[in-house]
């Protein structure tokens, strides 16, 4: 990719966003969201040009450097939301440590009864959390953090697109059931939908994205030579 184009990749991206970022603001339907449609539009024109995604990668790197301080920036309203937060930390912290452990096995169990090759298995598991824990993750057990990288942000997506709709079917009312719920399974991404919902479900939901990487990486490092 040449420096005009890498320009263009990484413009391109930025202004993507922004465009869908300003319709969904005119009309919020979860499926014009821009963490929705942004991906798709981006992988129809990658693979319309015939860029591969190693040299598109090499201009837009920085906005994947940038989830780092974003996921931080997620401490701001977790601070305002203290006391709340001091009050059920014992039920979050259990909650989100069942909850992963139960996604790392229900990963593996599914990867065995489809027979997903090793590689695959071991990048998919650290699969719900936040990228920059999950691709550290994935190199302890042996995965690709690039793979990994893609299977978290398609589980991001299913949960900003689903949880919404898993919300209102089964009925969750509580806002602490509601942030813990999305920040386990979905991360990031999902609790950007949390922050849509309900400031306090956000900050719930940022609490427990944090403390499911930190369980998936003591559960993957306890776990290596054992089960992985």
């Amino acid at each position: 990719m040449t420096d005009w184009t890498t320009a263009a990749g990484l413009l391109g991206t930025v202004a993507l966003y922004a465009v869908c970022k300003w319709g969904y603001r005119r009309k919020p339907i979860i499926w014009l969201s821009p963490v929705v449609v942004t991906p798709l539009i981006l992988i129809v024109w990658l693979k319309g040009w015939g860029i591969p995604y190693a040299q598109y990668h090499q201009g837009t790197k920085w906005l994947t450097d940038l989830l780092q301080p974003a996921t931080v920036a997620f401490a701001v309203p977790m601070y305002r939301y203290l006391p709340i937060l001091k009050k059920h930390g014992r039920v979050i912290i259990t909650s989100v440590g069942v909850g992963t452990f139960a996604a790392i096995i229900s990963t593996l169990y599914l990867s065995v009864v489809v027979r997903i090759d090793r590689m695959i298995t071991l990048s998919l598991i650290p699969r719900s959390v936040t990228t920059p824990i999950a691709m550290e993750a994935a190199k302890i057990v042996g995965g690709v953090p690039s793979l990994t990288a893609a299977f978290v942000i398609v589980t991001g997506v299913i949960g900003y697109v689903s949880a919404p709709y898993l919300i209102r079917l089964l009925h969750i009312r509580n806002p602490i059931a509601q942030g813990v719920m999305i920040g386990t399974a979905a991360h990031g991404i999902g609790t950007s939908k949390a922050f849509e919902l309900d400031e306090q479900v956000g900050t719930v939901s940022s609490l427990s994205m944090i403390v499911a990487g930190l369980v998936t990486v003591a559960i993957l490092q306890i776990g290596k030579g054992w089960f992985f």
